[in-house]
């Protein structure tokens, strides 16, 4: 189906000088974009984490053990990696705008009922299904960004869509600790809908950007022959391949793909696993209260404010000279690992560091300070990463390799909370550390290799 849109007559008119086109949207339309896009991607990032400190009351209203207290955590978070699979194709078929506009109140609604219930089988349902509503923002906010802005042009606003996975968990468990020990659990989940309200506000001051349903609208404007709509067989077909097939052929069989998604699957795993750890660690090791532990996780969005800064000088001081002397769409995806190849160095040496300081005769602060280089190097591989395949694929594949990311980082970042405590009792805190430190030193060489490799490695991809 998006062929055929793409294939609308143009003989009379040009798509690519017609101001209909969102490349040639003004400034503040474009910003309207990317502040829709921001909130929602925040909305459902921070309902992963707002409900990390109140593990110990729900424990105690549920009669539950430490283990099955996380599963709301967790559920949430696999239903990110869930929904996007759904979310990123319905996306290429009725546009962006809809989902946006459904999925936001859909995750309130069932918030709502997570709030309101006392069984804790229908706080998981709840919570997953939550999870799996607010998530398609994660998988076409960057779909989003590529409508509006060309390559070059991409760096900033996609940094700021990028910093808001990473934003939302270091504000949950900060803003939760503070709900929790103040107002009780539930008020986290009403925390949330507020959050909600906003993100469905900013998006009624959005617009449609999906360039194959925008030229369709301006054909038919125009009175310029309009292709029919195909079957739904065929769409369900398309459906199917984009949301299901292609993102499982394209983790297993492209390079790319697979090692990208590796790389930030395990990273994204090690963020999540200090929403289980950090209480562990700074309560055994230095006795903190619910609201002092909240108050580690500052720690995460400093880091990923310096991330955050870390990819916006590159762009300015790497990548755009580098962009001069090429075609606005053939710019190489290589020169956006820059950030990924520095901040591959922070990883290892911050989990060394929070490892071996966490302990009664170093002070709290090392073990706090040490994960700033942590969210720092995280932010700059994930963001780099992104945009290198976002570049390096096109049309669909791009939805598809964005699926696929999605998938496998959330598996890992819901699967890893589930065993940090017991792997941080078995191994002690500073061997459980060291552990995740060597993962990541073994994973450090992929975005310099593929710097080096990439162009050879994309031509012998059969979806580049």
């Amino acid at each position: 189906m998006l062929g055929q849109l793409e294939q609308t007559d143009e003989t009379t008119w040009s798509w690519e000088q017609d101001p209909a086109n969102p490349h040639n949207w003004t400034p503040r339309k474009k910003v309207l974009q990317i502040i829709a896009a921001a909130a929602a991607a925040f909305t459902a990032s921070i309902g992963t984490s707002l409900v990390s400190p109140a593990r110990g009351q729900i424990q105690q209203e549920f009669d539950v053990t430490r283990t099955q207290s996380i599963l709301p955590l967790s559920l949430y978070v696999f239903a990110l990696g869930l929904g996007p699979v759904v979310g990123g194709p319905l996306s290429e078929t009725v546009g962006r705008l809809p989902v946006y506009l459904g999925s936001v109140p859909l995750g309130a609604i069932f918030t709502l009922g997570a709030g309101f219930t006392h069984n804790f089988g229908a706080l998981c349902f709840l919570r997953f299904m939550a999870g799996f509503a607010f998530s398609p923002s994660l998988a076409i906010g960057a779909a989003t960004i590529s409508d509006v802005y060309i390559p070059a042009h991409r760096g900033v606003p996609a940094t700021i869509f990028i910093l808001m996975p990473f934003l939302g968990p270091g504000f949950g468990p900060l803003i939760g600790a503070f709900v929790t020990t103040n107002r009780g659990w539930r008020w986290t989940q009403w925390t949330l809908i507020f959050f909600a309200i906003f993100a469905f506000i900013a998006s009624l001051g959005a617009s449609e950007t999906h360039h194959p349903v925008l030229k369709r609208r301006r054909a038919k404007q125009l009175g310029q022959p309009i292709p029919p709509t195909p079957p739904i067989s065929k769409m369900l077909s398309m459906f199917a391949t984009v949301a299901l097939v292609r993102p499982i052929v394209m983790l297993l069989t492209e390079p790319i793909v697979t090692w990208v998604c590796l790389y930030a699957s395990c990273e994204f795993g090690t963020l999540f696993s200090f929403f289980a750890a950090v209480p562990y660690v700074f309560t055994t090791v230095y006795g903190f209260n619910t609201n002092e532990q909240g108050l580690v996780f500052i720690s995460i969005i400093v880091g990923c404010l310096f991330g955050a800064l870390t990819i916006v000088l590159c762009n300015v001081f790497l990548y755009l000279p580098k962009t001069k002397n090429q075609p606005p769409h053939q710019t190489f995806p290589e020169y956006r690992l820059y950030p990924a190849m520095i901040g591959s160095i922070g990883l290892p040496i911050a989990l060394f560091w929070f490892g071996w300081t966490a302990r009664p005769d170093v002070h709290w602060a090392s073990p706090v300070v040490a994960i700033m280089p942590f969210a720092w190097g995280n932010i700059c591989i994930f963001i780099a990463t992104v945009q290198y395949m976002v570049d390096s694929y096109s049309g669909l594949t791009v939805a598809s390799a964005s699926s696929a990311n999605s998938l496998s980082r959330y598996i890992f970042a819901g699967a890893f909370p589930l065993f940090a405590v017991q792997m941080n009792e078995a191994l002690g805190i500073d061997w459980a550390s060291s552990l995740l430190a060597f993962v990541a030193l073994a994973l450090l060489p992929v975005p310099w290799i593929f710097y080096k490799w990439g162009p050879a490695i994309r031509k012998r991809s059969k979806f580049v």
